[in-house]
């Protein structure tokens, strides 16, 4: 169960209202720790099972070789232009990497969903294409912050 949200409770989304943001929006931004301890952050499109966010990364890239060594993320999703648009969320935790890295198609009846929902959503497939350069990487979250500022009008 993610942590309760404190601050700015009159905005944040419903659990519901956040189900169907994620469920909708495609791209995320992620931010992991270098080895330095300097922040990174990276874009990528996800997956939202209405329990965890599933990232789909290159495994030579900058962000996997971070979380490798350190799992601890924070993801940000939003969208909105104007400042009475603007709706988002913030899950943190550490990831788990599932599955074969890098991912070539070999069956996985545990990926056999995420990957349904990951190729409908950002391919328009009914299939996940496969190229041997990217793994699965799920971060259930321990803590969720939301905001939709479409709600201050009725404040």
């Amino acid at each position: 169960m993610p942590a309760t949200q404190r601050r700015g409770r009159r905005i944040m989304m419903t659990p519901e209202e956040l189900d169907a943001f994620l469920a909708e929006q495609r791209t995320c931004r992620v931010a992991t720790v270098s080895a330095d301890g300097r922040p990174h952050v990276s874009t990528l499109w996800f997956a939202w099972d209405g329990t965890s966010l599933w990232l789909y990364s290159i495994t030579r890239s900058r962000r996997w070789a971070d979380l490798r060594r350190d799992p601890r993320i924070a993801v940000v999703v939003d969208t909105g232009e104007e400042y009475g648009e603007l709706r988002g969320a913030e899950l943190s935790g550490s990831v788990e990497f599932v599955g074969e890295a890098p991912r070539t198609g070999e069956p996985d009846p545990g990926l056999d969903e995420v990957e349904r929902l990951f190729a409908r959503k950002n391919f328009g497939l009914d299939a996940m294409p496969h190229d041997g350069r990217h793994a699965w990487m799920r971060l259930t979250p321990e803590a969720i912050a939301s905001w939709d500022f479409r709600k201050l009008a009725a404040l």
